[in-house]
């Protein structure tokens, strides 16, 4: 038999596109950092010819879906026609948004976008606020719940996405009931990651300690989750997930880091490992413009390091994990932007490791 193509051991399932540099909140974790952009001048955006050539491109490695994200996606002046090229090429569609520029127009533009369009829209308290207070602009709150009415109305069922903070760690059932009377389809409560303004969030004592986190963890699985007909996921590592999670037919709203098989597009056209190319110089591959995404996608050599070291080089907690196959380190992005080493291990696992609440059952060696 021919031996397979990298095409082929390592096809390019998704492209994650950033398509704007500028955000119409000033969010306090965000691990992109994007400029804020209240005025009437949209902020620098991908070229739609750039986007589509990119998808040209990207269908004969493998590729089935797209997701847009920013910066805010729905910020991009020409959104509509990045919506139009998306239909045209059959693709599946995921966004991530804040909501406020979820009109009903909008939300039917999105509905007939893409195959099956996911759309999650984060919303980090219960009231005006606490999310207010999170997303940096007085008067956000209520556009962005009319913007979910309006994704419901169009027939969408969006995720909410719940960053969780000392701040509004209290409003996590709040929440959930605020997501059920809205109509949403699930909730997610993500872990504040210590990347560019989340950084400063960890330095400020925002985060929760690893103790919290894990506790929370099974809080939302063993009580929250059988409280409500909503899916809800608790975004930490694969570790801590019971295997009815893990192994479940959605995934279980498990991290997991998809690198062997996405690659970024930042706002410029610049492929990059994911968004982290924004503050990381060293995970950015090339342009689009100037360089062949099969060359990239085949030939970079953060990327073929990368295919030739995971699982095996991973460190310290994550390379004793049994899980690590799967889980991958988690986030390579997220090791390398806090060590400067692609094979470090996660923080939150290495912090759980040190305090004795790593799960020893996931250890290859406990049976040893």
């Amino acid at each position: 038999m021919a031996e397979l193509g990298r095409q082929d051991r390592y096809p390019l399932r998704r492209i994650y596109f950033y398509l704007t540099e500028g955000c119409n909140l000033a969010c306090r974790h965000c691990w992109i950092s994007p400029v804020y952009h209240g005025g009437d001048n949209p902020p620098p955006s991908l070229d739609p010819a750039v986007f589509e050539s990119i998808i040209r491109q990207a269908k004969p490695l493998g590729l089935s879906g797209v997701k847009l994200t920013g910066g805010e996606p729905l910020l991009h002046p020409q959104i509509k026609e990045i919506l139009g090229i998306i239909r045209e090429n059959n693709l599946s569609l995921s966004i991530e948004t804040n909501g406020i520029l979820c009109s009903p127009e909008m939300a039917e533009k999105i509905r007939s976008s893409g195959k099956n369009p996911f759309v999650s829209v984060s919303l980090d308290g219960a009231d005006a606020r606490t999310h207010e207070w999170m997303r940096g602009v007085s008067g956000c709150f209520e556009p962005a719940l009319q913007g979910i009415r309006n994704l419901v109305e169009a027939g969408i069922r969006p995720q909410i996405i719940m960053t969780l903070m000392r701040h509004n760690r209290g409003q996590m059932e709040a929440v959930v009931r605020l997501a059920e009377s809205l109509g949403a389809g699930s909730v997610k409560f993500n872990i504040l990651q210590p990347t560019a303004r989340g950084e400063r969030m960890h330095q400020a004592g925002e985060c929760l300690s690893i103790d919290e986190l894990v506790s929370l963890g099974q809080w939302v699985v063993n009580e929250l989750s059988r409280s409500t007909r909503l899916r809800i996921f608790y975004d930490h590592p694969l570790a801590f997930q019971p295997l009815s999670r893990i192994f479940a037919q959605d995934g279980g709203g498990c991290a997991v880091c998809g690198i062997l098989g996405i690659i970024g597009v930042l706002p410029d056209g610049s492929y990059a490992m994911c968004g982290i190319g924004e503050t990381v110089p060293e995970l950015v591959f090339g342009h689009a413009e100037k360089e062949s995404l099969k060359d990239v996608w085949e030939n970079s050599p953060v990327l073929v390091k990368l295919r030739e070291g995971l699982p095996g080089r991973l460190e310290g907690v994550c390379g004793d994990c049994v899980m690590k196959a799967r889980c991958l380190g988690s986030c390579i992005a997220q090791n390398y932007y806090r060590t400067r080493n692609l094979w470090a291990p996660f923080w939150y696992c290495e912090e759980a490791m040190d305090a004795g609440l790593f799960p020893v059952t996931r250890l290859a060696y406990a049976g040893r």
